[in-house]
């Protein structure tokens, strides 16, 4: 649970088939990103708003105390491109720094929502100096189409990728790896990440970020039982799972779970499957990984990325690291 995206761009013959390809798995598994229909993506605004879940203002607020230094050196023109940023307002943090230093500015946005891409426009559109595209894609399929676009076209000047919201936390640590180093191939020396992280807290502050006693993330996990009832004729009941959340210690990550309460069995017509269910089986529907500052550090050197400057949001356990691109050596993951 890292930041909105109302998926738009899968159909629903590729959400069919990673259905029935998860929930034939053991444990049983479905990939975060259907979380985020247009009423998850919704929900998790309100997710947001709740004191036990600070991650949003935590970044918001580094953003805009450290924007000028996250930005400061980049080479004009500059190329800004954003990965799944939802509404823009992050974005717009860093654009105000640039533009008020005088920077020759365009921006890239990449999501495969389209409402988020919209938004994010328009909230740009403060800004008529600065140049904005949004691509309706995968993040490695469209920071690989604006890179070619920028060799094809000799463009000059720096790139900046933002990669917020600790989004990365939803990746395996293995994914994330492979995704920075596609990051990384993307970029010339000199260009720069600027990656937002949760960090490893104590457990009650962690599990309480995602069970909050008002229920919001219990109804955004069962969203997901909606959305399958919905657009694959499932007949999942509500009151048949319990959403769980817990803190997995050996691998640095909060789960979420949708626990059976009761040994059954859930026809989905549009993945051609029935699935049975055990009382207190689950289907594990999202990780979130959380680090420590120092591994990132030594993680983004091993990939070819110098440490530029590093804020944390002490109180919250936040941080927003930015690295300028230089060699790359292979190496290990992070803590």
């Amino acid at each position: 649970m890292e930041t909105s995206s109302e998926v738009v761009l899968t159909g629903c013959d590729a959400l069919a088939d990673d259905v029935r390809r998860g929930l034939q798995r053991s444990p049983k598994r479905l990939q975060p990103r259907y979380l985020y229909d247009a009423l998850g993506s919704r929900l998790f605004e309100a997710i947001c708003e709740l004191p036990e879940y600070p991650i949003t203002r935590a970044e918001l607020n580094l953003l805009a105390a450290h924007s000028v230094a996250i930005s400061a050196g980049v080479a004009s023109p500059l190329t800004l491109v954003e990965l799944g940023g939802g509404n823009g307002e992050k974005l717009a943090l860093l654009v105000v720094a640039l533009v008020d230093a005088g920077v020759d500015l365009r921006v890239e946005l990449v999501d495969v929502s389209a409402t988020a891409l919209e938004l994010a426009t328009r909230k740009l559109a403060r800004f008529p100096q600065v140049s904005v595209a949004g691509h309706q894609a995968t993040y490695e399929d469209g920071l690989r189409r604006i890179a070619r676009q920028r060799a094809a076209e000799g463009r000059a000047g720096g790139m900046m990728v933002a990669f917020l919201g600790s989004n990365i936390g939803n990746l395996e640590p293995s994914a994330a790896r492979l995704f920075l180093v596609s990051i990384r191939a993307a970029l010339r020396i000199d260009d720069r990440i600027v990656l937002g992280t949760d960090l490893v807290k104590p457990e009650s502050e962690l599990v309480a970020a995602y069970d909050d006693p008002l229920g919001v993330t219990a109804a955004f996990n069962k969203n997901l039982l909606v959305r399958l009832n919905r657009e694959l004729g499932a007949n999942f009941t509500l009151d048949g799972f319990a959403h769980r959340a817990v803190w997995n210690a050996a691998e640095s990550r909060v789960e979420m779970h949708l626990e059976s309460l009761r040994t059954q069995r859930v026809s989905i017509p549009g993945s051609g499957c029935e699935v049975a269910f055990a009382a207190g089986e689950s289907i594990w529907t999202e990780s979130s990984y959380k680090y420590e500052r120092a591994g990132l550090v030594a993680w983004g050197t091993d990939l070819g990325l110098a440490r530029h400057d590093q804020w944390v949001d002490e109180e919250a356990g936040f941080a927003v690291t930015a690295f300028d691109a230089v060699g790359f050596r292979p190496g290990s993951s992070p803590s």
